[in-house]
């Protein structure tokens, strides 16, 4: 769709043709590696990596901390950092170091054995987030997937509840949205769903407790599966008493509460779980945790845990749906045991978050300088700007305001100076290496593009 930005369409046209062409002229050796990548589905390892504002995607050669050079040797101040994956930096060295002696000096990087670094990252997890008990995944998707199966075991009942246009990964239950009649419906590009969405799955608005309990009332959802502040359509802060409510719900109709701390976590070294005490059964989390090594986790309440463990007819061993042979692999828990003890501390999470709010005071500015109807939203160490002001309440509103030709100029016009942004949205996050002046040359570059728009 396109919205009303403030902006002149046919002036951002003009300009957007422009980026694109000089685009291609400054990566001659990304356009070819992609045109010759026959024999990969889409031409790149993973469909997404098409979400790309000019037509092909930049191809990577190094990465250290918050600096992207690419094959034809431009460098880029990179605030995308792999979509949260990244949030610790790029290899940082704590991590880069646990992983080589795992897999050089100790070896494994297979094995079904535990190591002793798994209940480390266990027990600092369960003083992050206050649950007790957890489990490892290889992604936050899988994560998710594992506590609904498990959650349906304890309740007996076979709906999960998530916010419209909420982000859990490629989870089937989450890929459901409030339709124009207020009711359920499949979320637009649903690709191959087993069934009918609303068959597993029921869905309220972000926001909107009235909206949840009447779902709720049904009396057949297992669990609310919930980001604390959506993210991927942009952040969508929670409003005053809401969460609260959301808790008091969910007790009172016996659902349990997931919260996906995969994106919020940026909110602080416990997310958003610590950060505003909220009181979950669940707490799943991936990409960051690892410092770019994949993994994903869960974390489970001590009555949760208890009641789980007590069920003798759950096969939580072998072949009942929940695992995978590479979970919790040595290289996997060596990563996280670093990236949290020594890279994503308490300390480098308030570097991170000071800086971000620099960030947004800066942006702010910027765009009321040019009198947009713009607005910007910040969780901890991500920023987001949004063409709308005010910022959306809920995730529909979220979708109504995007606009993608002018997200796609904006992409690329920082692409061509060297300021990378996540191509899904226009988030820049923060990791312990992105300093003031890094800060400064993304606003730079926005300025002259904003000037240039208007």
């Amino acid at each position: 769709m396109t919205t009303d930005s403030g902006i002149d369409r046919a002036r951002l046209r003009t300009l957007a043709e422009r980026e694109r062409a000089s685009f291609a002229e400054r990566h001659p050796r990304s356009r070819a590696a992609y045109a010759k990548a026959d024999n990969l589905f889409g031409r790149v390892p993973m469909t997404w990596m098409n979400k790309t504002a000019a037509g092909f995607p930049v191809y990577l050669a190094t990465a250290r901390g918050n600096r992207i050079t690419d094959v034809d040797g431009n460098e880029y101040v990179d605030f995308c950092l792999g979509d949260t994956g990244a949030m610790a930096g790029h290899s940082p060295a704590p991590v880069v170091a646990a992983v080589t002696r795992r897999l050089g000096e100790l070896g494994g990087a297979s094995t079904m054995l535990p190591t002793e670094d798994a209940a480390v990252a266990g027990a600092e997890l369960a003083r992050r987030f206050g649950l007790p008990a957890w489990s490892f995944a290889l992604t936050a998707t899988d994560a998710n997937r594992w506590a609904i199966r498990l959650l349906r075991a304890v309740t007996g009942r076979s709906k999960i509840l998530v916010n419209s246009y909420c982000y859990h990964g490629s989870v089937d239950e989450s890929l459901i949205v409030v339709g124009p009649d207020g009711r359920g419906q499949s979320r637009e590009g649903n690709v191959g769903a087993p069934v009918d969405v609303t068959m597993t799955s029921r869905v309220a608005e972000f926001n909107d407790l009235e909206g949840l309990e009447r779902e709720l009332a049904h009396g057949d959802v297992a669990a609310v599966l919930m980001e604390p502040a959506l993210t991927n359509i942009g952040i969508v802060l929670p409003e005053d008493g809401y969460l609260a409510g959301v808790r008091e719900l969910t007790r009172r109709y016996g659902t349990y509460l997931i919260n996906d701390e995969t994106h919020t976590f940026s909110a602080g070294p416990g997310g958003a779980t610590a950060l505003w005490d909220l009181q979950p059964d669940v707490v799943t989390i991936g990409k960051a945790i690892g410092g770019g090594v994949p993994v994903g986790a869960y974390g489970l309440s001590t009555e949760l845990a208890e009641t789980l463990t007590a069920r003798d007819d759950l096969d939580l061993v072998d072949m009942g749906g929940v695992g995978g042979t590479l979970a919790g692999n040595p290289v996997s828990m060596a990563a996280t045991r670093a990236t949290l003890e020594e890279v994503l501390t308490d300390a480098a999470f308030t570097r991170m978050t000071e800086t971000a709010s620099g960030f947004a005071d800066q942006i702010n500015k910027i765009i009321q300088g040019y009198a947009l109807p713009w607005s910007v939203s910040r969780l901890g160490a991500r920023v987001e700007y949004r063409f709308a002001d005010p910022a959306p309440r809920n995730g529909t509103e979220s979708a109504a305001g995007a606009d993608g030709e002018l997200e796609d100029f904006l992409h690329v016009y920082l692409a061509n100076r060297g300021v990378l942004l996540t191509p899904f949205h226009n988030m820049a996050l923060m990791c312990p290496e992105t300093s003031a002046a890094d800060v400064a040359r993304h606003h730079e570059v926005f300025d002259r593009a904003l000037a240039e728009l208007t």
